[in-house]
């Protein structure tokens, strides 16, 4: 392949990436539910991030509190620690209780999540920073395709601004669309997805990147050995040659003096 076609084949992998860039740059300005590894499944577990950007330029955000509708029956939802921010899971008893598909009544779910700032701790004013919630919840309902989690974001000044839009059948964003997640299908074995299939991605890439490690030590080993035999060869080499050439010099002293 040509030196040109290389040269071509780079610049449209820039340009794709910094498309890319520029798009997650207008997408963070809303409150965002993101999911990183295997979407979760119709009836499984997984787990969510809610990343959340500031933009106010002379305050920062203080509170960010999640609402879990109550028809999807969240039984089990969990926040993961994050330094300098409190976290609350609220539960709260059902209008009407929840059947699921094995025939379980749910009559008590959560139905908010929060985390407040303490004392010292924002998301600093101005465009430039966000922060990510992390939740493992489930299990997800199976009569919806995605879920919906309408968000209040706090700001330090007493500005209360709500993430909860729905996005129409259209496609065309709100002003302020609330966090959404999209559910895969049930898997052929009709179980759901959630922390057994994410524990084994990480196991698989764990795994890939300790094989690479360890081609890589192996590489240099094998590299650092073969420098190692050159340099002593050369070593060897130069010893030689001076040997040889004090051993002529002392014969030609000797038949100097005969």
């Amino acid at each position: 392949m040509s030196k040109h076609v290389f040269k071509r084949a780079g610049f449209l992998a820039a340009t794709v990436g910094i498309a890319g860039l520029l798009s997650a740059g207008v997408a963070s300005a809303h409150v965002t539910a993101n999911v990183y590894g295997p979407q979760p499944s119709k009836g499984g577990y997984g787990s969510i991030f809610f990343r959340v950007p500031n933009e106010e330029k002379d305050a920062g955000t203080i509170k960010v509190e999640i609402t879990v509708k109550p028809e999807y029956a969240l039984s089990s939802v969990r926040a993961k620690p994050l330094p300098g921010w409190k976290a609350e899971v609220v539960k709260s008893k059902l209008p009407a209780p929840v059947t699921t598909d094995s025939g379980t009544q749910i009559t008590e779910a959560v139905t908010k999540v929060s985390w407040t700032a303490e004392p010292g701790t924002k998301i600093a004013a101005g465009s430039t920073e966000f922060q990510e919630f992390q939740i493992s919840a489930g299990k997800f309902p199976t009569n919806v395709d995605a879920i919906e989690f309408p968000a209040t974001q706090t700001y330090e000044n007493g500005k209360v601004v709500e993430w909860n839009q729905p996005t129409p059948a259209s496609g065309e964003e709100p002003e302020h669309p609330a966090p959404t997640v999209k559910l895969a299908e049930k898997s052929a074995d009709g179980h759901g997805g959630g922390h057994g299939t994410d524990t084994k991605a990480t196991s698989e890439e764990s795994h890939a990147a300790s094989s690479s490690s360890d081609n890589t030590a192996r590489w240099l080993g094998g590299a650092g050995l073969v420098v190692g035999a050159l340099g002593l060869g050369v070593g060897a080499g130069a010893t030689l040659r001076a040997r040889r050439a004090t051993a002529a010099s002392g014969t030609s002293d000797t038949e100097g003096t005969k």
